[in-house]
């Protein structure tokens, strides 16, 4: 495993990290399989569910020090079974990265009802994930989105409170603009951001080098490109309509985009079997050899998936091949539209 100091919150992460949004929508990730009916059982979602622990406990023992959830990956579930995953663990040599502000909205529990960043609601939610979690503090500490109705002097105010209680560690932000990390920095200091990043998504590369250059890194998410950068996919999927990916990543599957993922796939391919490694371990090279990127999370199925991304950093992208690879995706103009979401 590789790790890089972080700057503001002098931290050694692993480049590699566990996300867990999949996790905790097992079903809607396709991490469930069916039974013989096509039905989604409750037997499949347990053994779905034993899988994830083992993914994350297999990450752990290769070398991975950082989990990355949210209370609304499933609305619990997924802060739950990291806490349960970690039991075994040294708490202090991993880093727990969660999130708040998004609330569930009861008439349609699947969709987020409104980014809540009020002084009480922060209270609230740190309460309910450190419970899930089992642990008595959190590292990493995000506003998932911004929350235009709250000032954010009151959001950033709450999150100083729970760094002098040490119920957090370190104040990030997920899905925020320069212009909103400038506001929250006016009344907290901000060590992480987490913005959409891989080949497909280069979008937010200039705000996550302005961030570098402010002492912020970057925990990056969608590294694998929904799928995409694993090679696992060569024709243009039709998703059930459980799956959330047909919807917050339906432009990634996009026919003319599509098409231009095939052509860089190929450029991979060739790279791949240069190295005898897998394309996926092209990709989460591609991106962690970024100096501006400071650790990649990428959700995992089950510990044979999270053992394969740990042998990535059994070697690297030469110069020629990153040279290459960028190339291709400044020719294709592949990731340069905003497509997630």
């Amino acid at each position: 495993m590789r790790y890089k100091q972080f700057q503001n919150s002098n931290e050694k992460v692993s480049e590699l990290a566990i996300g867990t949004w999949g996790i905790g929508s097992l079903a809607a990730f396709g991490y469930v399989t069916p039974d013989e009916n096509g039905k989604i059982t409750t037997k499949g979602i347990l053994e779905a569910r034993t899988k994830a622990v083992e993914a994350i406990q297999a990450g752990l023992q290769n070398g991975i020090n950082l989990i990355d959830t949210a209370p609304c990956y499933g609305w619990g579930r997924s802060e739950a079974i990291v806490g349960d995953a970690i039991k075994d663990f040294d708490r202090e040599k991993i880093l727990i990265s969660t999130k708040f502000s998004l609330n569930p909205n009861s008439a349609k529990p699947a969709m987020r009802a409104h980014n809540d960043g009020t002084f009480k609601n922060v209270m609230r939610e740190v309460a309910q994930s450190l419970a899930l979690l089992e642990t008595d503090y959190i590292d990493y500490y995000y506003l998932h989105y911004p929350a235009p109705t709250c000032d954010v002097a009151e959001t950033m105010s709450a999150l100083n409170v729970l760094k002098q209680r040490g119920l957090i560690k370190h104040i990030g932000l997920s899905n925020h603009s320069q212009e909103q990390i400038e506001a929250a920095m006016e009344w907290a200091d901000i060590d992480v951001i987490q913005p959409p990043y891989s080949m497909v998504s280069r979008e937010q590369e200039d705000l996550m080098k302005w961030a570098y250059s402010k002492g912020i890194d970057s925990m990056t998410y969608g590294s694998l490109g929904s799928g995409l950068l694993t090679g696992a996919i060569r024709e243009k999927p039709e998703f059930n309509p459980r799956d959330i990916r047909g919807g917050f990543y339906k432009k990634l599957y996009r026919q003319d985009n599509f098409d231009k993922f095939l052509q860089l796939l190929a450029i991979m391919d060739n790279i791949a079997a240069a190295h005898g490694k897998t394309v996926a371990q092209v990709a989460i090279n591609w991106s962690t050899q970024q100096d501006f990127v400071g650790t990649a999370l990428c959700g995992v199925k089950n510990a044979a998936e999270a053992i394969e991304n740990c042998k990535t950093f059994e070697w690297e992208l030469t110069a020629e091949e990153m040279a290459l690879l960028n190339k291709t995706l400044n020719d294709l103009e592949i990731g340069t539209e905003k497509l997630l979401g």
